[in-house]
């Protein structure tokens, strides 16, 4: 296996990504055996025999518990059933996939595989998430874009919504999943600085739209 390792991120992000190409699927599973809970941090995305592993900076952990606290908020708010998954590997031997979601949900009950995939995009990556999620058979994907410079500064950046078709994923304005959740709504609460008062006031948002 060869590394290619990229250059050292900014201070601000603090992510750091080695790519990792001819990775067996029996070696992945290992990695993930030995890794474990040791490393909540590490996030290994493998897509037929190239491995990343990318280390989450606190700016992209506070993003990403920050968007899952207001989905879970709307989804509670509108006696919506869903099951959340966290950041819980899912990996399919057959389709030579697999990945840890920063946020991820089965809407009704628990499945296999979530319907809702959330990441949080600072840097880029060197693995294509999405041909790895198509694989999954997950339903929707959003990416949270984080604005560079901007991680620490409330609202930061703007979601991508991609729903699967049949062979591919297509961008949309409004969640097929969620068609009465207004993402623009929910982007201008995304203040990780604020968590508490900045739920409470998407709450209140919520309980006051007709």
């Amino acid at each position: 296996m060869n590394p290619q390792l990229l250059p050292q991120p900014s201070a601000l992000d603090a992510e750091s990504r080695v790519l990792l190409e001819g990775v067996s699927w029996q070696q992945y599973e290992s990695l993930l055996g030995v890794l474990g809970d040791d490393f909540p941090t590490l996030r290994l995305s493998y897509l037929e025999g190239t491995l990343e592993i990318m280390t989450n900076s606190p700016e992209h952990e506070d993003l990403k518990k920050m968007i899952g606290m207001l989905v879970e908020a709307y989804l509670q708010e509108t006696r919506t059933r869903f099951h959340a998954g966290g950041s819980t590997t899912f990996r399919k031997a057959a389709k030579q996939r697999g990945l840890e979601p920063d946020e991820c949900y089965c809407l009704g009950q628990k499945k296999e595989f979530p319907d809702l995939a959330i990441e949080v995009v600072i840097t880029s990556g060197l693995v294509d998430k999405l041909e790895i999620y198509q694989g999954l058979g997950v339903t929707e994907v959003w990416l949270w874009q984080a604005r560079q410079g901007q991680v620490r500064q409330g609202q930061t950046g703007q979601f991508l919504i991609h729903h699967l078709r049949s062979t591919a994923y297509e961008l949309i304005q409004t969640s097929k999943l969620l068609p009465e959740l207004d993402v623009s709504l929910l982007a201008q609460y995304i203040k990780p600085e604020e968590q508490f008062d900045a739920v409470m006031a998407f709450r209140e948002a919520i309980r006051g739209l007709p």
